[in-house]
């Protein structure tokens, strides 16, 4: 992809300072923060729910009048479940400088691949330490995103945000409009659920959920659920399931399960075998509560779960079309970050999918940041939307359906280490991290339900693991001990 050689240009003048606002206190959000706060510019974080984490923030509410999550945007954006571990091993996702180590504490989870609530606790002690709270307005919902008012003084865009507090109503009434010199949108895209369309579902009287409803599996004791798709979380929720269900089906995307009966499959079917079953893609759901499948079998069941996956969905951006969301594809976007023709005042971290993170939100945040700061510069506008249409070309020459535009490390995975060495200037990924990284999908290839249970760690993981434990763990606790002198020091500038 045509995106010049990404290197500093020479510095005529000072580093510039922007006033920037970054949508979404999550993984992206944070890391968004924490790199704009590095260059010097100044941020502002705004974050709908309670707490900084994002998706890793679990929230035990689901919306009970809409649980298919139709509504745009959802109402309750949290989608974890309550059994979701990490698939990707905490040692290959920290941030460059706060590695991801095991830390005590009654309420941590010391395990390579830990649950969601691990994965929140580290990102509330990454804020701790580089003092990002206090950029952070919780509760705190963006309704609208547009392009500011032009003014005769002004010579370079601005965008006007408004925004209400949730504490006390969540109506307009009390909403503040400010301008910003850019804004960051880093609310990710596991919030609005993707349904499929099959016959007979509106008229289907019986449970009906997409998965971002699902949190727990008491509410199916005894019953026989259907498991609509069978990637990772499908998986998942089929097996907490089985733990309580009388039956479940989980269904394949296809008129056959030959091409879902991979290794993995085969040993999760033969694990539980008195409940689990296998199934073509659904044909149809018929008012009496039969789901029939494609190869003409059907089953007589009480819950339909969709795990089919998130869209994206940018309900408060307005940016006259000049960015949009179609066929799955937010675009344009230059290296899936900047719209050409609003850059560099406009960008995104975290619209890729199948990337590590937050490793590779990181590396996009340092490359928005320098370019705000004109450490870097992009190329001309005609040159980007040029190299996006490329990548589009590209990936259809290859057969890869265009909804996969933004997937990443399932397509092209050296585009993630690609991408550092061109427009960032952080360390590369090492090769005993990447080593790992490939050993855990192998893995869970051959075994999805305990993979993660079980360590086969080469001789050069091995190695570099005992390095990173040493290192990573002082490195970490130095940072937090000089945060918690600075905080006791008047005058001592945030970390």
């Amino acid at each position: 992809m045509v995106a010049g050689d990404g290197k500093p240009p020479v510095l005529q003048q000072m580093l510039q300072s922007k006033k920037v606002c970054v949508v979404g206190g999550g993984m992206a959000g944070l890391a968004a923060a924490r790199e704009l706060r590095r260059e010097g510019h100044a941020v502002t974080v705004m974050e709908q729910s309670g707490d900084v984490g994002g998706q890793w923030l679990y929230d035990p509410r689901t919306d009970g009048d809409d649980p298919l999550g139709a509504a745009v945007p959802v109402r309750v954006p949290g989608s974890i479940y309550a059994c979701l571990r990490l698939i990707s091993p905490r040692e290959a996702m920290g941030f460059s400088d706060f590695q991801f180590v095991p830390r005590d504490g009654d309420d941590r989870d010391p395990r390579r691949f830990p649950g969601h609530g691990e994965v929140h606790c580290y990102l509330r002690d990454f804020c701790h330490a580089f003092g990002l709270m206090d950029a952070v307005r919780l509760n705190t919902r963006v309704l609208r995103v547009a392009a500011a008012a032009p003014t005769p003084t002004l010579t370079t865009r601005q965008w006007a945000v408004r925004s209400v507090g949730l504490g006390g109503g969540t109506g307009t009434d009390d909403a503040q409009d400010e301008v910003f010199d850019a804004v960051v949108v880093a609310t990710g895209h596991y919030s609005q659920p993707m349904l499929p369309r099959i016959q007979g579902m509106e008229e289907w009287r019986r449970r009906q959920l997409h998965s971002h409803s699902y949190r727990t599996p008491e509410p199916f004791q005894g019953e026989t659920v259907v498991v609509v798709g069978c990637g990772d979380s499908g998986k998942d929720i089929a097996l907490d399931l089985c733990k309580v269900a009388r039956e479940v089906h989980l269904t394949a995307n296809s008129s056959s399960v030959d091409e879902a009966t991979t290794p993995a499959m085969s040993r999760m079917l033969a694990s539980h075998e008195d409940k689990l079953r296998l199934h073509p893609r659904i044909r149809r759901l018929h008012v009496d509560g039969r789901v029939e499948f494609a190869d003409g079998s059907s089953v007589l069941a009480d819950t339909v779960i969709y795990c089919t996956g998130y869209g994206y969905s940018f309900s408060f951006l307005d940016t006259g079309g000049a960015v949009a969301v179609e066929d799955e594809v937010v675009g344009p976007l230059f290296e899936h970050v900047f719209p050409p023709s609003l850059a560099p005042s406009l960008s995104f971290v975290g619209v890729p999918r199948k990337i590590l993170v937050p490793w590779f939100f990181e590396r996009q945040a340092r490359w928005i940041a320098q370019v705000l700061s004109g450490r870097r510069a992009l190329p001309p506008e005609e040159e980007m939307l040029r190299s996006v249409e490329e990548h589009y070309r590209a990936r259809e020459a290859a057969g890869v359906p265009r909804k996969l535009t933004h997937n990443i490390g399932g397509v092209e995975p050296l585009k993630m280490y690609e991408f550092v060495e061109k427009y960032c200037d952080l360390a590369p990924l090492e090769e005993w991290k990447k080593e790992l990284v490939l050993s855990s999908i192998l893995s869970m290839k051959d075994d999805a339900e305990s993979f993660r249970d079980h360590a086969d760690d080469g001789e050069n993981v091995q190695k570099g693991l005992r390095a990173w434990r040493g290192l990573a763990a002082r490195a970490q606790d130095k940072t937090m001990a000089d945060v918690e002198v600075g905080a006791d020091a008047p005058g001592v500038p945030d970390v």
